[in-house]
């Protein structure tokens, strides 16, 4: 089985954070919310050098996971760089069965999940490029109208600060924020390939069934995407359930046959069900599609274990009689 690789989400870079960022009213659509407040954000005032677990442990709390602030300092504090790293979060958040959705690097990215319900947890720079004071914090609302950015952050419960200063501090630190979800809970603008990646971070943190969830969930907002079908089979074949994973990849196929890597995949699950004829077809159309040394390599790989004689699939295929995708 070959796992795809799926791409980084993309810095998209606004105005939201530049230095002559404009006042939050005159960039807010219409459509938004002139002002928006969650109140019931929980609130941990921050231990020196702490503010990572405490900013993790509000949003993890908004998604429905009880956890206190002592609790993640083992899991992302690293004592010698006195703070934490971007990569430890995610990883602490994955441990406790939550998907860490990288959001864009736009304000209005940042406003949408305030809007969906949800804070978000954020970089800071509050130094300078070249004399930097990093720190997490957590958005939970803004007012167009007086111009500011409301957070959970170190010790103050309800931070009010000037929206341009602001976004210029997040600027500073890479635009990095994420989305705290519940598994199957899909991002306020989310898209498919980075909640697949989110997803696949969660299911190779050991928790597959959370991890099964989500793609459940994208294949209900984006039933056309291929890579989420590739996804759901990849789920399946490693839970030992042949003929879901079967299915997934042959919908894979059946929305992009040009893609050799889902029929490599759909060929293992033949194999694996003894439905070796129906191997055979998927890895020639396969070996015809195949771009890369990589993949090649995979594909042959599926093929050696083929055994050298023809069988026939009614005898043979525990998945039974069924056309598959040419």
């Amino acid at each position: 089985m070959i796992r795809a690789a799926l791409p980084t989400a993309a810095l998209l870079l606004g105005l939201a954070g530049c230095a002559a960022s404009p006042p939050l009213a005159r960039g807010l659509p219409a459509e938004r919310p002139r002002a928006l407040e969650l109140y019931a954000t929980p609130f941990f005032p921050q231990e020196d050098y702490q503010c990572g677990p405490a900013a993790l442990a509000t949003v993890l709390q908004v998604s429905g996971v009880a956890v206190e602030p002592a609790e993640l300092v083992p899991q992302v504090y690293l004592p010698g760089r006195r703070g934490s790293l971007q990569a430890e979060l995610i990883g602490a958040t994955r441990r406790h069965g939550r998907l860490a959705y990288r959001l864009p690097g736009t304000g209005q990215a940042l406003l949408a999940e305030l809007e969906a319900g949800r804070p978000v947890l954020l970089l800071q720079n509050l130094g300078s490029r070249a004399l930097p004071t990093f720190h997490y914090a957590v958005l939970i609302g803004y007012d167009a109208n007086r111009n500011i950015a409301l957070l959970r952050s170190g010790r103050s419960e309800r931070l009010a600060v000037r929206w341009q200063s602001f976004a210029r501090s997040w600027d500073r630190a890479g635009r990095w924020a994420i989305a705290v979800l519940e598994p199957g809970v899909i991002p306020a603008e989310a898209q498919v390939a980075d909640y697949l990646e989110a997803a696949a971070g969660l299911e190779a943190a050991g928790h597959e069934r959370a991890a099964g969830i989500a793609y459940d969930a994208a294949l209900a907002r984006w039933p056309q995407q291929p890579l989420a079908w590739l996804a759901r089979g990849n789920a399946a074949y490693l839970a030992g359930e042949l003929a879901a994973a079967a299915d997934a990849y042959a919908r894979a196929v059946a929305l992009a046959p040009g893609d050799a890597v889902a029929r490599n995949n759909l060929a293992q699950v033949l194999i694996d069900a003894g439905c070796t004829d129906a191997a055979r077809r998927q890895l020639s159309r396969a070996e015809a599609r195949v771009a890369g040394p990589e993949i090649a390599a995979r594909i042959a790989a599926t093929r050696a274990q083929l055994p050298a004689e023809t069988s026939t699939n009614a005898l043979s295929c525990r998945l039974g009689e069924r056309d598959w995708p040419d």
